[in-house]
């Protein structure tokens, strides 16, 4: 098995919505920085209960420069039944061509998503 097995994305969504969904330059953080966003569950909200829920999301950039060279660019840890899986982060984006986010749901598991960027 290959890490890539476990990681599930648009493709295998059902009536939970499980999938991050990225949005860039929603927001401007401080100067040469923009906010990216990473939400699961925008239209339909994904359930919110220490039974189910929506545990973390990690946000990852693909760099320009540097021939697919990915960068950490943080995680976002939510309480069971408290928080919504929302998460903001300030980046450079121009030096960044693409972004992908996991979300880990505690009884669905991982998935994915990727924006690349123009």
């Amino acid at each position: 098995m290959n890490f890539g097995d476990l990681l599930k994305g648009v493709e295998a969504e059902g009536k939970e919505k499980h999938v991050p969904q990225i949005e860039v330059g929603k927001g401007r953080g401080r100067e040469g920085v923009e906010v990216v966003r990473v939400v699961v569950g925008k239209e339909v909200p994904h359930p919110n209960t220490a039974e189910h829920h929506i545990a973390w999301v990690e946000l990852f950039g693909v760099k320009k420069e540097v021939e697919e060279q990915v960068v950490s660019l943080g995680r976002a840890v939510f309480g069971a039944g408290y928080t919504n899986p929302n998460a903001r982060f300030q980046v450079p984006v121009a030096e960044f061509k693409a972004f992908c986010a996991l979300a880990y749901c505690n009884v669905h598991g991982l998935w994915e998503n990727c924006v690349e960027l123009e």
